[in-house]
């Protein structure tokens, strides 16, 4: 499946791919300044945005080639790729099973088994019963700092989150319950960044980033202090450098 998608700037091609819950615009603080640089591609993941939802159910499979869809449809023989947590995972997938097609990769607040399993159900379960409403507050105080929250009108957050088709999030949710590319880790031979927030209660640093950092050979752990989930977000400048000098 080819994903909707935006290509702005010129240079080495760099994809960017969203977290669950989020659409393409969740890159909007990093896209202007990575397109001085790189032809930037953002996408939706399927069942957001503007993508299509194919009938479930889905897996990290289903959503890696989703991306080699994406740049067989550019006619890119190989890009950069720069992924937040269900990003990040697509990412991972791409780096073990498709590495001739990644030059460089930047993992965001993501990990490579994301437990336990029964949560995952519990809340594809609660969405396709009461929407994405009955979670975007809980959702919130995972994704940013609480004085991120007080200080940041999130009106605009909530409207993208809450926008994303129920079904979608809840296929995307079976994503992540069935995962697991622990055992793949030490294959990806892309030159890997992991970036992961302090605060990051849904990925904490010691847990997650650092699990992969420790078996991606080569790997690169920096945590951002103060941060949370939606780290490319809160802190936009720091991340959008972190990226900038990875890539060059």
């Amino acid at each position: 499946m080819i994903p909707h998608y935006e290509v702005t700037g010129d240079g080495p091609p760099l994809v960017l791919s969203n977290s669950l819950g989020t659409t393409l615009e969740m890159w909007n603080h990093q896209v202007k300044p990575l397109s001085e640089h790189f032809t930037v591609i953002r996408y939706d993941t399927r069942g957001h945005g503007g993508s299509d939802m194919p009938d479930g159910p889905y897996t990290i499979d289903d959503v890696g080639r989703d991306v080699l869809d994406l740049l067989d449809e550019l006619e890119i023989e190989k890009a950069h790729f720069a992924g937040l947590s269900l990003g990040g995972m697509t990412g991972q997938w791409l780096g073990i099973n498709a590495p001739e097609r990644v030059d460089r990769l930047v993992l965001l607040c993501t990990s490579p088994l994301m437990g336990p399993p029964e949560l995952w159900v519990d809340r594809a379960r609660l969405v396709r019963e009461q929407g994405t409403e009955a979670i975007v507050d809980g959702t919130f105080e995972r994704w940013f700092t609480a004085e991120y929250r007080s200080k940041h009108p999130l009106k605009g957050l909530r409207e993208m989150f809450v926008g994303i088709p129920d079904e979608g999030y809840a296929r995307c949710c079976g994503i992540i319950e069935q995962m697991d590319l622990r055992d793949g880790l030490p294959h990806i031979s892309a030159p890997t960044l992991v970036i992961a927030g302090a605060q990051d209660p849904a990925t904490p640093p010691d847990e997650h980033g650092a699990v992969i950092a420790g078996a991606v050979p080569r790997a690169r752990l920096e945590v951002i202090d103060p941060g949370a989930h939606l780290v490319a977000v809160e802190r936009p400048g720091i991340v959008t450098n972190l990226i900038l000098e990875h890539l060059s």
